[in-house]
């Protein structure tokens, strides 16, 4: 996979992404990472990328100009690529989503900042608008990044053998089986710390009766933590 990052804040994007899983799923040649400076797409002396919106009102709003030239430039030898706008106003970024992009083969991640991006660039440019979150961050650098670590984890090989998406959090209802459910507790050496004791289910080395015990409390947490995934609000 490749995925192309264009926003005016590159080394937000390229100090995480070059770390831990993302910096060795590069080296292994799974996905090629890259972040652009959008002023690179401009034409003028400042390097402007941004100005005031049309109608009034507080802030600036990025300029189509440059987001054109990019996209343009960097679907030059992969036409199909898939171009993503990160947005407060885009839909929720999931881990479905997540999923399904990791499919791709080439991504463009647009991030806004400011007061958001000319309108134009939506309608004739992006493919998918997303949010992270009902919040607003100061730029779409971050968003970005998390996007492309839920996105490149997906990918096969990248987390090795020793560990299956599918046992993790939100994990795809086709694969496990049942609905979407967050992961249950993990424990490690020592068996007591502090008097706490690691349950004795996890000790037994009854495989069938760990699994049964592990899906009964992501059934537990979730009901606590996110009845919503549930279908209940108790």
């Amino acid at each position: 996979m490749k995925i192309d990052i264009v926003t005016i804040f590159p080394d937000m994007c390229l100090g995480p992404l070059n770390e831990s899983i993302m910096k060795r799923a590069q080296e292994a040649g799974k996905v090629s990472i890259a972040a652009h400076d959008l002023r690179d797409w401009t034409t003028d002396r400042h390097r402007q990328v941004d100005d005031e919106p049309y109608g009034g009102g507080p802030g600036m709003v990025m300029k189509p100009e440059p987001f054109f030239a990019a996209v343009r430039d960097l679907k030059r030898d992969s036409p199909r690529a898939k171009v993503v706008l990160m947005t407060p106003q885009g839909q929720r970024f999931e881990q479905p989503v997540a999923r399904g992009l990791s499919n791709e083969e080439h991504l463009i991640i647009l991030c806004g900042h400011y007061e958001g991006v000319d309108h134009r660039v939506v309608e004739a440019l992006v493919d998918l608008e997303l949010s992270i979150g009902d919040y607003v961050l100061t730029n779409g650098a971050i968003a970005a990044v998390v996007v492309v670590d839920a996105v490149v984890r997906l990918i096969p090989g990248v987390l090795g053998d020793a560990r299956s998406p599918e046992e993790e959090s939100f994990a795809d209802p086709e694969v496990t089986g049942h609905g979407p459910l967050l992961e249950g507790p993990q424990f490690t050496r020592p068996a007591d710390f502090e008097g706490r004791q690691v349950p004795p289910i996890l000790l037994s080395g009854n495989h069938a009766k760990i699994a049964e015990w592990r899906h009964e409390q992501a059934v537990d947490r979730t009901r606590t933590n996110r009845p919503d995934l549930l279908g209940s609000d108790k």
